[in-house]
């Protein structure tokens, strides 16, 4: 049965509201999602939060009530709580209709099976949550087999960059690496390395990328350093038309993306 809480001050809600510190979701290996369609995503992947939170008048939807199902199924609680609760544990004015509570999803790296997808995103040293987010949800769209995270990248697990995944933090997997750890992995299968730079007169719409393709993103103000490019098998550029001279690096990967996409769609 749903437990219902009223005070700020109880220790689960403190708990929970924690959860928006990079510190404590690493102590307790949980992170926050939010809203119906994210929590519903997670459920559509098998799922279901270890903590379900809801105000009263959600617990009416059908869809709040299958989540409460299977979260209680599994092992999980059920809290019933006043909106400005909920809007005290999201960090926003009007929180959506649900927060989830769920166990961090790394998968370590050398348990990537690069014969699932021909298609992987790298990151490198990548900052931005709401970018960390649109990359993950481009690579659901796309089929990729997942997404690693080189160096010093951005918490997937914030609330901002699960936010901004719509779900897809749930349906893609997510390694983390240094790049000596990363290159070792990659040789020591078949693997094609392509890397987004300035520094080349490839266009991007040139080669025949082959399987499995892995699309290498820099940083968002720097790019990749000159020893990782140096590794990469290729590197390609998109046609710059106007003033600026490089695209978003979520706006990169998802033309990079689609065009390994297109190609082998085409084949």
């Amino acid at each position: 049965m749903p437990r219902e809480i009223t005070g700020f001050s109880n220790p689960l809600v403190k708990q929970v509201r924690g959860l928006r510190d990079k510190k404590n979701r690493r102590a307790e290996g949980l992170f926050l999602a939010e809203g119906l369609r994210i929590l519903t995503e997670a459920l559509d992947a098998g799922i279901p939060p270890k903590m379900l939170w809801h105000a009263p008048e959600g617990g009416a939807h059908p869809l709040v009530q299958k989540l409460a199902r299977e979260t209680e199924a599994t092992g999980g609680e059920v809290f019933v709580t006043s909106t400005d609760i909920l809007s005290k544990l999201s960090g926003k004015d009007n929180p959506g209709a649900v927060i989830g509570v769920y166990p961090e999803m790394l998968t370590p790296l050398t348990a990537l099976d690069r014969a699932t997808s021909g298609i992987w995103l790298v990151a490198e040293r990548l900052r931005d949550p709401g970018n960390l987010g649109t990359i993950l949800r481009t690579g659901d769209a796309v089929g990729a087999g997942g997404l690693i995270l080189i160096d010093d990248c951005t918490d997937p697990f914030s609330v901002e960059a699960v936010r901004a995944s719509m779900g897809a933090i749930f349906t893609q997997k997510v390694a983390t690496a240094r790049w000596p750890e990363f290159v070792s992995w990659l040789r020591s299968a078949p693997g094609q390395l392509v890397g987004t730079s300035l520094n080349t007169d490839n266009d991007y719409q040139d080669p025949r990328y082959e399987a499995p393709t892995f699309l290498l993103i820099g940083n968002e103000s720097q790019g990749l350093p000159e020893v990782y490019e140096k590794e990469c098998d290729l590197l390609v550029k998109m046609p710059m038309m106007g003033k600026a001279d490089s695209l978003n690096a979520a706006m990169a990967t998802a033309v990079m993306a689609y065009e390994v996409l297109n190609q082998r769609r085409q084949r």
